[in-house]
């Protein structure tokens, strides 16, 4: 195909050989197919922040930091300067999101190279060595929602010991991909991605995030609806005694819980504006 103009200065840098085709329209990018000598990648091209469906929240954007002081002021000003600046911030985050991950053992797509507000990075395939489809795409058995479950549950606690919370996690940026010849979920699209220790709002987004997997999974397996692993797994990280190996239980002692009015208000805001997300997709897709 015709390589689109975001994609060109990579062919003409030698990072793309050719461009394969589109994979995918979301949100916030565009994802291409890519060749890069004998192997086949994939480019993630950012929309510019007027075309994006996904706004740069401030929930998302709290304490995220740049370094060079000339930019951080230009941010707090909202000058034409401090727009590009904090647009390049957010389009980095996920390129430090990935590496910081892929470093903590979280399956992530392996990222090679960011260039001109294009991510270059591994695409996740399955079995076939086709593209990967998303889980909204496939149908479970209720043991296999479980495994898949425990083994995201398992991604998350990862993530935090890591200290990220991904803060848009669904079956819409998880991939179902083939690594040695065993399917597992592959988790992407990382720019929202928030610090834990550094975000007021990170303990709603976690929680949020695994509400997601326990109602998508929960429709093939059932009991994990009456599961509570957010709350036990942002209990135990808040006490300083969450790591990778710990096993939860899935039940938490709600009599503990002190209810933020101000946050249960955001979180049915968050739930409806996503939902309207989801049918969006949904119609595109269709």
């Amino acid at each position: 195909m015709k390589p689109p103009k975001r994609l060109q200065s990579l062919i003409e840098e030698g990072l793309i050989d050719t461009v394969v085709r589109q994979l995918m329209s979301g949100k916030e990018a565009m994802v291409y197919v890519v060749r890069c000598g004998d192997e086949t990648r994939c480019a993630k091209v950012y929309k510019e922040a007027t075309e994006r469906s996904f706004r740069q929240a401030v929930d998302y954007t709290e304490n995220r930091k740049v370094k060079n002081t000339r930019q951080a002021r230009a941010m707090a000003k909202g000058s034409k300067f401090g727009r590009q600046a904090q647009e390049a911030a957010w389009q980095s985050a996920e390129v430090d999101a990935l590496y910081r991950l892929a470093a903590a053992g979280v399956r992530v797509p392996r990222p090679y190279n960011f260039c001109d507000g294009v991510l270059l990075m591994e695409l996740v395939t399955d079995a076939q060595g086709d593209a990967a489809p998303r889980l909204n795409d496939v149908a479970f058995t209720p043991e296999q929602a479980r495994t898949h479950h425990a083994t995201l549950i398992a991604e998350v606690v990862r993530m935090l010991c890591a200290g990220v919370v991904h803060g848009d996690l669904s079956e819409f940026n998880i991939l179902l991909g083939s690594e040695n010849g065993v399917d597992g979920p592959v988790i992407i699209d990382l720019p929202q991605a928030v610090d834990a220790a550094g975000n007021n709002h990170a303990s709603r987004m976690l929680l949020r995030d695994v509400a997601n997997l326990r109602a998508f999974f929960g429709s093939f397996a059932a009991e994990l609806l009456q599961t509570e692993f957010g709350l036990e797994i942002w209990d135990l990280y808040q006490r300083g005694v969450l790591y990778p190996e710990t096993v939860l239980s899935g039940r938490f002692d709600r009599k503990n819980v002190v209810v933020d009015m101000a946050s249960v208000l955001r979180e049915i805001d968050d739930a409806r504006a996503e939902d309207a997300a989801r049918r969006l997709r949904m119609q595109t897709l269709v």
